[in-house]
């Protein structure tokens, strides 16, 4: 069945109940970068707007950031960890391969009556997660599903590739789902992916492809591998078209947006989806120049800084937009209903 089809048989609206998001303290800039590797501000500045990203703490592994941001979102939605019925993390960089992290945060959060999975998705993870659990809620089966997209992005880079280092951060932002009165929250969503182009990003080594060895580790197969010129090319040709895709569905146009959240990866990508959408500068949440791209925890972390800013208004149309390692790509178009 299509999921216009579906859609179109949902009794229960669903929509964002609260949201929290967790940035570590430390600060690494462009300028930290230049005594690593051969590059500089301007440069960095110039091809991808970063200016600076966040790394957790040595002690810190993802569930932990995740859990702080997941503490937050609960709150906010005037909950408590007993109420939540499922939680799902996004992230590319779990704790350990198994158990899930997403068990983990269950546990520490104390949400003893929830079911719990992991969401392998790339940078699109909490769009896939928040769209997963909102026909998981809409169908009846849960009442409150919490949505985490984190990653310590630092653990798998080499810090020793210019290509690379300078881009990721990071960080974790957290959502409650739930009912919201009829008319409001999820309107449409559009989900994808073009397996063909996996190997454009990648951790090669570490999975049953390619085991743990001294060779793999030698040969730095254990850090984020990217053809950035790839992966560029299909983010600038996907933003555009899984946003007019999911406008369709909603039977919305370009000029119904009232705030774009896209995944923060590229000032330029930004820049290209924007203009491909026609949206005044006003009308786009940015924060790519203080974290960098901080992959499933990108989105969510710049629709909690969003709220903060007051941009987020009843009535608006919100539209969540990514794309990540699949490759993959995500939109979510939401009745923002507070």
């Amino acid at each position: 069945m299509r999921m216009e089809e579906y859609n179109y048989m949902i009794k229960q609206s669903v929509g964002f109940l609260g949201m929290g998001c967790y940035i570590p303290e430390k600060v690494v800039t462009n300028y930290d970068l230049e005594k690593l590797v051969d590059t500089n501000n301007d440069w960095i500045v110039e091809r991808t707007g970063i200016k600076e990203r966040h790394i957790a703490a040595p002690e810190d592994a993802t569930s932990d950031l995740a859990v702080r941001a997941a503490n937050l979102a609960i709150a906010d939605a005037g909950l408590t960890p007993e109420d939540i019925d499922l939680v799902i993390v996004a992230t590319e960089t779990p704790d350990t391969k198994f158990p899930s992290t997403a068990c983990l945060v269950q546990d520490k959060i104390g949400a003893k009556h929830a079911a719990a999975f992991d969401l392998s998705a790339g940078c699109s993870g909490f769009v896939y997660g928040a769209a997963v659990a909102s026909q998981l809620i809409a169908s009846g089966l849960y009442k409150h599903v919490l949505v985490v997209g984190a990653e310590t992005l630092s653990r798998i880079m080499n810090w020793k590739d210019r290509n690379t280092c300078v881009l990721f951060g990071d960080g974790a932002g957290a959502a409650v789902l739930g009912n919201v009165d009829e008319g409001y929250g999820i309107l449409a969503i559009d989900l994808g992916a073009d397996g063909s182009g996996g190997p454009h990003l990648s951790m090669p080594a570490g999975g049953s492809r390619k085991p743990a060895s001294h060779e793999t580790v030698d040969a730095c197969e254990h850090f984020i591998h990217m053809s950035g010129n790839d992966v560029f090319k299909f983010a600038i040709k996907i933003m555009a078209r899984t946003a007019l895709h999911v406008l369709e569905k909603a039977g919305l146009k370009k000029d119904d947006i009232d705030l774009l959240v896209p995944h923060q990866a590229n000032i330029r990508i930004i820049d290209s989806a924007a203009k491909r959408l026609k949206l005044s500068t006003d009308k786009i949440m940015v924060n790519v120049e203080k974290y960098g791209n901080t992959s499933a925890a990108s989105i969510p972390i710049a629709l909690c800084e969003a709220r903060e800013e007051g941009r987020l208004k009843k009535d608006q149309n919100v539209l969540l937009v990514g794309f990540g390692a699949g490759l993959t790509w995500a939109s979510v178009l939401v009745k923002w209903h507070k």
